[in-house]
């Protein structure tokens, strides 16, 4: 197999902060040897999640037999420090409003794999919610659920909806969240709408709109856009990325 140098549009300080946690993990259970020191473990998870590089090129690359325990590792210390969403409204209620939005992440099923095809997609996936800031940056991602899932039983299965209400705490969202309730708003729904109607329609668009900025930023991790894992490794996935990219952006 052929090996090239190639690289990733991370920082050193990214770098340097996944190297300290895998050290410490190392320290913690006593590890004493490994074929890769820490910072290169640290550089291989990264080329995984930001590149969506697969196992086998990532060995390759790396000199070592398979790379899946050094990843899965560095993945599950990420995803034990990405918050919940209590720990994550402390944060947002100091927001004027939120923006709530869902996208689907594509896996590779196969046509029999009906709890994960989204109808509205049309492909098979895994739903995820997220909040994001007035200014669209990701604030929170929920756990992954099958793509059937629509938008709104998602967001009340993560009880989103119920801790924005108990924040009083705006939120807009799209026609998906329609009958949500508490403090969530929704554009109107119909083709013949009143002037006003329109009007506010298309002001609600434009605020809503920001939210994409987040998506972009999720769809930013190549591995995000097709993944091959096991269904259960999803949400841990979610959650290393959000705290990778909220360590990036701190």
């Amino acid at each position: 197999m052929l090996v090239y140098p190639s690289s990733i549009d991370m920082s050193t300080r990214t770098l340097r902060f996944l190297t300290g946690q895998l050290t410490a993990r190392r320290r913690e259970i006593g590890t004493r040897w490994r074929r890769l020191p820490a910072a290169r473990q640290a550089l291989l998870a990264l080329a995984h999640l930001r590149c969506g590089d697969t196992y086998a090129q990532l060995a390759a690359g790396f000199g070592i037999a398979t790379a899946f325990r050094y990843i899965r590792e560095a993945v599950d210390i990420l995803a034990t420090l990405a918050p919940s969403l209590a720990e994550a409204m402390k944060a947002i209620r100091a927001k004027a409003f939120v923006i709530l939005d869902g996208t689907l992440l594509p896996i590779d099923r196969i046509a029999a794999d009906t709890p994960y095809f989204s109808g509205k997609h049309k492909r098979h996936g895994m739903n995820v919610q997220v909040l994001t800031d007035p200014f669209g940056r990701l604030l929170w991602a929920s756990p992954a659920l099958p793509g059937s899932t629509h938008d709104l039983t998602a967001a009340r299965q993560h009880g989103i909806i119920e801790a924005l209400a108990e924040a009083g705490l705006k939120c807009w969202a799209d026609k998906a969240y329609q009958g949500a309730g508490g403090t969530v708003r929704v554009p109107f729904r119909g083709r013949r709408l009143k002037r006003w109607k329109r009007r506010h329609n298309t002001t609600h668009a434009k605020i809503r709109c920001l939210g994409e900025q987040a998506m972009a930023t999720l769809k930013g991790w190549r591995l995000l856009r097709k993944l091959r894992c096991s269904t259960n490794r999803i949400t841990d996935v979610v959650k290393a990325v959000l705290v990778l990219h909220h360590h990036a952006s701190a």
